[in-house]
């Protein structure tokens, strides 16, 4: 608990730094701004198992002011079982998504990843909930990462594999697989769940 703690203190201090170095004029200024944001790489490695390298690789191209990371997932029922992909990364299942891209809207975003993970031509319905990563279970991550669950209408198909997983079907909350809890958690599966038992449920905002 207090390592994540400590996390959460050095993505902070990490940007504030790039914020300084982004509007900064004056060199001195500059100068102290690039040596705390060295300090947070420090605390970074410190407190995970990556090398500085790689975190320094992480955030050496983002400049201006640093805002949260958008992570958007597809939720696609069918009867009572959702729609699942298993992770080349891990090997694990999750909701199909991932980054949000440039030029895309959510929605749009939602439909992309849909198809491109599980091969299904889905619809968007609207935003079932808006977490942020940090309060809920899952693993240390160097970024401060919103995500957004948008439900989607299946209009049938067969799910299949796509370039970045090795399975997709549908299941039910009773028999689900191992979840690649990077991007998801058991707790949010089941929030998933209730939208299905109850189509009315308002919209879920951390």
């Amino acid at each position: 608990m207090i390592n994540l703690l400590f996390l959460e203190y050095a993505k902070k201090i990490q940007s504030i730094a790039q914020i300084g170095l982004a509007f900064s004029q004056n060199q001195f200024d500059i100068e102290r701004y690039g040596q705390l944001r060295q300090i947070s790489f420090e605390m970074m490695e410190a407190l995970s198992t990556s090398p500085i390298e790689r975190i320094i690789t992480l955030f050496e191209h983002e400049q201006g002011y640093q805002t949260p990371k958008v992570d958007i997932r597809g939720v696609v029922f069918r009867g009572d079982k959702i729609l699942m992909v298993r992770e080349k990364a891990d090997g694990c299942w999750s909701l199909p998504g991932g980054w949000a891209d440039i030029g895309f809207s959510p929605n749009e975003i939602a439909v992309k990843e849909v198809w491109e993970e599980a091969g299904l031509n889905v619809e968007p319905v609207r935003i079932l909930a808006v977490l942020d990563k940090k309060c809920h279970n899952h693993p240390p991550s160097p970024w401060h990462v919103y995500k957004i669950f948008i439900l989607c209408r299946d209009n049938g198909g067969t799910p299949k594999p796509g370039d970045e997983t090795l399975d997709a079907g549908f299941f039910t909350s009773e028999k689900l697989p191992p979840l690649s809890v990077e991007r998801i958690t058991d707790s949010q599966i089941e929030l998933m769940f209730e939208y299905l038992t109850n189509p009315e449920k308002l919209t879920v905002c951390d």
